[in-house]
């Protein structure tokens, strides 16, 4: 009886748990910073007491942590890869703005704002006077417009960051794009985590810094002028549950405002604003660390590795197949013996290893050639439904008939028979309708008025043409303003991008790895490949890369400028980085078989179109040009 083959676990049984490991090491930090923000509010009338974690700091500290656990849940859920790509920033505003993610995210973070501010007031000593009810005249209860503040101006801080983090896309994963290694860089992949941080640090404080000064002032001068009615009878309608307080609604005549406390709701925003970018910098920098467990392939741990990697390549989630690509790249470039292992691969099911990643990283690259060459394309209508032979109706009322109703009987008069024909006359010719009629008069009598009360130049603006030039005069004018216009341009590098990397997100690294993972593996087979299967593909990948770049550029050069566009410049430094990955590779490629090309049926026309594909890459290349080898912190606007 033949052995039991061994299940292939897929990639995602290993992508997760290390995503979910990146997960714990995030909310570990944002623990320890909430413990330090709860040392910050306690009261420091003991040595001892108040930074022990078993006690009221760690109560506090855990409430303070619960404050930002939504925000880390949202995280999660919303976490995507690849840039947001449109044509202009009204598009992206118009395709986001009133979508289920934003008002969820909108929300998330005004409960979250909503929770810390109560925190606060809490840990707040008495004499701070700023608990929800005081007392005055006896037991009199009266609800206090100092908390009320507070919480206002901390909710509105929440409803603004909501806002800036849709905005600001900081739900994007950066992932990292492998290039060959340079002579004096170390085999370093834990690079991008926790080393980076310290540089992030001082950014982030002012940040916070900045927004809860901007939100704490604004709201002090205007914005609490407008909400404070309402916000005093919703707090009435709620403490009312709990407390006799005064049946009137009215607010006092004047707010408790002063230095003193904007400078507690400006600390308080402060604290807040720290725990939000800390968290968002620590997800970004751990979910787009390479894909590696102790300096060895995600995969490694399978006992199919190849097998759960070919599933990841193969997977239809975005996400799995661009971390796999990333570690295929990876494993070109770093792992020797996995590397080995792709060629010796052979006796799988759907062919041999490096077939399967063969037709996948191809058609990765390929994917730039159609959009390329659908761009302007009506989208291909839906496939008609093969239609069943038409079967005879079953009558079931006799026909109509055909026969003159106004006909007369030979025994009647003639009277209905003249009735008759002056009706059929009217239906079935009407003559001219009353627009026929009265609309050639009215147009002369506006032309001869127009003609005798305005000018010529009048006249000319009034014209369709006029006022087409009009619109075009004033429509440049909006997108010429400094701030207003730029929402509105749709510059050269947006378009050219959106293009190329498709709609509503583009995640260039995928394209590098594959090119890198395919001309990597490519010219390691002579050395390697001891079956000598790849040597039949590498004219198809040659002539690939060739095409691809030839469109590319061709269709760089020659897209237009959109008319929004003032400045007109036409770099894109995506586009350019793509093209400058696809021409390294294929410089590699013809450095190492072109001295084969006869054996390999390229023609010579074949390696002087690869050849002046491959130039200016060639030329970045002794120039000693170096390019980033690991995921680059990428702050979005």
């Amino acid at each position: 009886m033949p052995p039991a083959a061994a299940r292939r676990a897929p990639y995602k049984d290993f992508l997760q748990p290390a995503l979910q490991r990146r997960f714990a090491s995030t909310t570990g930090f944002l623990l320890a910073i909430s413990y330090i923000e709860a040392l910050t509010l306690s009261r420091w009338n003991h040595i001892f007491w108040p930074w022990l974690p078993i006690g009221l700091p760690g109560i506090r500290t855990l409430a303070i942590f619960g404050s930002i656990l939504p925000i880390i849940i949202l995280r999660i859920a919303h976490s995507h890869i690849g840039i947001r790509t449109s044509n202009s920033p009204f598009d992206t505003f118009r395709r986001t703005a009133i979508s289920l993610e934003t008002i969820e995210t909108i929300i998330t973070f005004t409960i979250s704002a909503w929770m810390f501010s109560q925190i606060y007031l809490f840990s707040t000593p008495t004499d701070a006077n700023l608990s929800w009810i005081t007392y005055y005249s006896g037991d009199r209860a009266r609800l206090n417009e100092r908390a009320l503040f507070y919480t206002v101006n901390l909710v509105i801080l929440g409803s603004v960051q909501g806002f800036l983090h849709k905005f600001l896309d900081f739900d994007q994963m950066v992932l990292g794009k492998v290039r060959p290694r340079r002579e004096g860089q170390l085999n370093n992949h834990e690079s991008g985590g926790w080393e980076r941080l310290g540089e992030w640090a001082p950014v982030l404080v002012i940040r916070a810094g900045t927004v809860s000064m901007a939100v704490g002032f604004v709201n002090y001068l205007v914005t609490y002028h407008f909400v404070r009615r309402s916000a005093w009878s919703w707090a009435l309608s709620f403490f009312r549950l709990f407390y006799s307080l005064p049946k009137s609604n009215i607010p006092p005549s004047q707010a408790p405002w002063s230095i003193w406390m904007l400078g507690r709701s400006v600390w308080a925003g402060f604290l807040l604003c720290l725990l939000w970018y800390f968290g968002d910098i620590v997800f970004r920098l751990q979910l787009g660390k390479a894909p590696l467990k102790n300096n060895q392939p995600l995969s490694a741990e399978s006992k199919d590795p190849n097998g759960s990697l070919l599933n990841g390549l193969k997977s239809k989630k975005p996400r799995v197949s661009a971390f796999a690509l990333w570690e295929l790249a990876l494993i070109a470039r770093d792992f020797d013996d996995r590397r080995r292992s792709v060629f010796e691969d052979i006796d799988r099911k759907d062919g041999p290893m490096w077939s399967q990643i063969y037709v996948t990283c191809l058609e990765t690259i390929k994917s730039l050639e159609e959009r390329v060459d659908n761009y302007g394309k009506p989208p291909a209508p839906p496939a008609a439904p093969a239609a069943a032979a038409p079967q005879p109706a079953v009558r079931v009322v006799q026909p109509p008939k055909t026969d003159n109703v106004w006909a007369t009987a030979p025994s009647q008069n003639g009277l209905r028979n003249s009735l008759g024909r002056v009706a059929r006359n009217v239906v079935t010719s009407p003559g001219k309708t009353p627009a026929d009629v009265y609309l050639p008069e009215a147009k002369k009598v506006a032309r001869e008025a127009a003609e005798h009360f305005l000018t010529e130049e009048q006249r000319n603006a009034l014209s369709p043409q006029g006022v087409s030039g009009l619109i075009q005069t004033i429509s440049l004018r909006i997108i010429n303003l400094p701030r207003v216009g730029q929402l509105f341009q749709q510059v050269f590098s947006r378009r050219l991008t959106t293009i190329v990397l498709g709609q509503p997100h583009g995640e260039l690294s995928i394209y590098i790895n594959a090119a890198y993972a395919l001309s990597k593996l490519a010219v390691s087979s002579l050395t390697e490949d001891k079956y000598g299967n790849v040597q039949r593909d590498v004219p198809a990948i040659i002539r690939t890369f060739t095409t691809v770049i030839k469109k590319l550029e061709r269709f760089r050069d020659n897209l237009p400028a959109h008319w929004t566009d003032p400045v007109q410049n036409r770099e894109c430094p995506e586009v350019d980085e793509l093209l400058d990955a696809l021409k390294e590779g294929l410089g590699e490629l013809i450095a190492a078989f072109g001295r084969y090309s006869s054996d390999l049926r390229l023609t010579r026309a074949d390696m002087r179109l690869a050849a002046e594909a491959a130039v200016r890459q060639q030329a970045a290349i002794e120039a000693g040009q170096q390019a980033p080898t690991g995921p680059e912190m990428q702050q979005v606007h």
